[in-house]
């Protein structure tokens, strides 16, 4: 009942947390275009009332024209919309799942005994400085150097750094699929954190200041705008991370802390694209072509690096071995040969004692039942074993597919 209830609160969670990713994602996407796509004002009447910058757009049967004040409006108007939910709801949804899948059943999940035989709290006592040490120490470069000349440079060049020391010791601490999402969770708490610490505070300084009478003090604005940029550049990095759970080649591989840091390069790389993209048809600066191919670049090298070696003599051999047992006519593989290597691999979370996801593969009616999934999961994804816990071979693999691919016979 608990694999059960763990199960609905998995997709409760990950269903709103989809959704509010997506209007959090979505505003900061076209408030980033809508800045890059400004235009000075060529009506007198909004440049005496302080207007920076313009934009005529139609959408939906209508026209739309929003501008943007360069410190402040005259006045405040009645209604003023915020936009901070979206992220607020966006990090507690997203917590609450990486809590749901990985935290609770850290023995599983989270841990890799061939990397770091740790206690469970110990390695979700970690995973949760992750989160918090990376915000401190971004947050202190930001602090230390965002202001200066050169700032941007030099923040995004310790940034880097940051994320691929992070990532190399996520990926050899923590089981690979463990450590790309939460690389994925350490950069998208930042994000949040930009917006809860930094960009809705400094809006209500202003916001205050204004209703007070008092000067603004432009430095809010101004920072405010840096996290901004910041949280647009680690969006698709983000995204990449979420992701690629479903991808085990990615997370699998030897160099997995180099595939995660490539893959992550390659969407800001694209990401920096679509951000000069919009300056550049207004004049502002050169072709950003250089950046989307530099990402493009770096996914065609992945492409090749990770792309799988073809099978040995020996693999292809051991695909179409059978046993003594083996009920199979015309080499096709039988439960015979099947079981065998189930009682080995898989009994331990899906057997009489456990039932992990409610699914059961000690006896023949459950593997047929279960038969596109273990291929799925077992041959496609390569996921399960769960972290290989049990030394599941390339070959049983092979004999795994050679069997679902004969007709998953169990009779």
């Amino acid at each position: 009942m608990e694999s059960y209830i763990l199960d609905w609160l998995n997709l409760l969670l990950r269903w709103t947390h989809v959704i509010t990713a997506i209007a959090w994602i979505g505003s900061s996407f076209y408030f980033v275009f809508l800045d890059s796509s400004l235009t000075p004002p060529e009506d007198e009447e909004l440049k005496k009332q302080g207007v920076s910058g313009e934009l005529w757009a139609v959408h939906g049967g209508g026209f739309y024209h929003p501008v943007k004040f360069a410190i402040k409006p005259p006045q405040l108007p009645k209604h003023l919309h915020w936009f901070y939910w979206e992220s607020y709801t966006t990090w507690l949804t997203g917590f609450s799942l990486f809590t749901v899948s990985y935290l609770w059943s850290a023995g599983t999940y989270l841990i890799d005994k061939s990397k770091m035989d740790w206690a469970p709290w110990q390695a979700v006592t970690v995973a949760i400085l992750f989160l918090v040490v990376f915000w401190l120490l971004y947050d202190l470069i930001c602090r230390l150097y965002g202001q200066r000349k050169h700032g941007d440079a030099i923040v995004g060049a310790l940034v880097l750094v940051l994320v691929c020391v992070a990532s190399w010791l996520a990926c050899h601490w923590f089981a690979g699929r463990a450590a790309f999402l939460l690389i994925g969770a350490m950069l998208a708490t930042s994000m949040s954190a930009n917006v809860a610490h930094w960009i809705i505070p400094g809006q209500r300084k202003v916001v205050a200041a204004i209703k007070a009478g008092a000067p603004v003090d432009p430095i809010h604005g101004k920072r405010g705008k840096q996290r901004s940029v910041h949280n647009t550049y680690f969006t698709l990095p983000v995204l990449f991370a979420m992701l690629s759970g479903h991808y085990s080649f990615t997370y699998t591989h030897p160099q997995n802390w180099l595939v995660l840091i490539a893959l992550m390069f390659a969407g800001a790389a694209i990401r920096q694209f679509f951000v000069m993209r919009h300056g550049y048809k207004l004049g502002r600066n050169g072709h950003p072509c250089s950046y989307a191919a530099a990402g493009l670049a770096t996914i065609v090298i992945m492409i090749i690096w990770l792309s799988p070696a073809p099978a040995t003599p020996a693999l292809a051999a051991a695909s179409h071995a059978t046993d003594a047992h083996d009920t199979s006519i015309g080499g096709a593989i039988g439960y015979a040969t099947l079981q065998p290597i189930l009682a080995q691999r898989c009994y331990l979370c899906h057997g009489a004692q456990v039932q992990m996801k409610n699914v059961r593969l000690d006896s023949a009616p459950n593997v047929k039942l279960h038969a596109q999934n273990m291929y799925q999961q077992v041959v496609v994804n390569k996921i399960m074993p769960m972290n290989n816990t049990t030394g599941i071979s390339e070959a049983e693999r092979m004999l795994i597919k050679q069997w679902f691919e004969s007709g998953a016979k169990t009779d």
